[in-house]
């Protein structure tokens, strides 16, 4: 049975009624509103053969038993982020789950490998700050001590919200049980950027995930009064920061994937009438290859502190987080490849700036690849995000054909 790519739009705009605002989606993981969005994909699942539960950290698995328990699995993620769009991490659900109806119908209810399809739990982090909370517990790269601590803006704890939801934190670490049998994961998502647009493509191969470098620098000067004080003799801490600022950019563009932000500064005393004695920014370096990582970071590290000599100050670096990048795997890639080329006539291969569910399972060992869609003027995160109708629907095709060379591949095996 060929999928019905139209049948997928009507359900994201079914769940968009039911879960979204005049300000975009709020289904926001571990609210009532999710909650609501996991309910009515329950009744999605009616009169298929289908079995469903929820794991130790409350991802939704949907199983179709297959002739070997080797599982290939489908996935994304439901939650939001408040105000966001109506398609991303949904649509790789919702096309999953048309996958999974059309392989049973051909399979008979009984395809030679188990497919699954996983609702990731908290992709998004956006309530507490946690992102990937779901996927990280299934690969063993979740930190529970840390998590125990978090709390929402309200002070609500990131436990108690878990244990409303049926969710115990000291046993999230069981989610990594699935793993047994687990052996591809695929994932359909919107790219949420300008670069599919920009060539005109409607579909993208996605080669993995960038690593992050992502650094707090304080530079530290002196304080003093903006009358009194001569140019000459000013340690304008800003200063050096706003050199700084310019200063990444340049060395970001030397490598044609990477991408460098410094997305927030705070200065002191704050006023008017004061130099600035303290500067805070922080900075995100991005890109699929470690060593260009290295070389971007350590560059900025030396213009630091080349900037804060000319402005007579001194820097301090301390490291927010990082995380290596995530490669996919070549076979997949390349049915990635020739799926898109079979469906769109043309492809493109491109790393992927923002994280997602399949860095994590890509962690754990398992073959994973990713296939992106054209994101409308590149929006993503708030109620503009869209996808033209002839795009979604190339897409869900185009997964299709993804999810079949790929069990094919998988039965081959034996």
């Amino acid at each position: 049975m060929p999928v019905d790519p139209l049948r997928v739009i009507s359900d994201l705009k079914e769940l968009r009624a039911l879960t979204g605002s005049a300000d975009g989606a709020q289904r926001v993981a571990w609210t009532p509103v999710w909650l609501k969005a996991r309910e009515w994909f329950q009744e999605k699942l009616k009169g298929l053969p289908v079995e469903h539960h929820y794991d130790a950290a409350g991802n939704s698995w949907t199983t179709l038993r297959g002739d070997s328990d080797r599982a290939l699995i489908l996935g994304s993620h439901l939650d939001s982020v408040p105000n966001g769009g109506w398609l991303d991490g949904c649509l790789g659900v919702l096309a999953g789950l048309e996958v999974m109806r059309s392989l049973a119908e051909d399979f008979d209810g009984r395809p030679p490998i188990t497919i699954r399809l996983v609702d990731w739990a908290d992709e998004e982090g956006a309530r507490f700050g946690r992102s990937l909370f779901g996927s990280s517990a299934f690969a063993g790269t979740h930190t529970i001590e840390a998590d125990r601590s978090r709390t929402d803006r309200d002070g609500v704890r990131l436990e108690d919200a878990l244990r409303n939801c049926g969710i115990e934190v000291e046993q999230i670490g069981r989610a990594g049980e699935e793993r047994t049998n687990a052996t591809v994961y695929l994932e359909l998502h919107i790219e949420q950027g300008p670069v599919l647009e920009g060539r005109g493509l409607p579909l993208g191969v996605v080669l993995g995930t960038k690593g992050v470098e992502r650094h707090a620098i304080t530079f530290h000067g002196q304080e003093a009064h903006s009358g009194s004080t001569p140019m000459r003799v000013r340690r304008d801490a800003l200063a050096a920061a706003a050199k700084l600022a310019l200063e990444i950019r340049p060395i970001a563009r030397k490598h044609p994937d990477a991408v460098a932000t410094m997305g927030s500064v705070k200065t002191f005393p704050g006023i008017v009438t004061a130099v600035v004695g303290r500067c805070e920014t922080t900075l995100d370096m991005r890109d699929l290859d470690a060593k260009v990582l290295a070389s971007m970071l350590r560059e900025a590290r030396d213009a630091s502190e080349r900037f804060a000599k000319e402005e007579g100050c001194t820097v301090d670096w301390s490291r927010i987080w990082s995380i290596e990048p995530i490669p996919f795997d070549q076979q997949l890639i390349e049915f990635c490849e020739e799926a898109v080329r079979e469906t769109a006539g043309v492809s493109h291969r491109l790393p992927s700036g923002p994280l997602h569910d399949a860095a994590e399972v890509a962690r754990a060992g398992i073959p994973t690849v990713m296939m992106f869609t054209q994101s409308l003027a590149g929006l993503s995160h708030n109620k503009a995000e869209d996808t033209r109708v002839e795009d979604l629907t190339l897409a869900v095709q185009a997964f299709d054909r993804l999810a079949r060379k790929t069990l094919s591949w998988l039965s081959e095996q034996g």
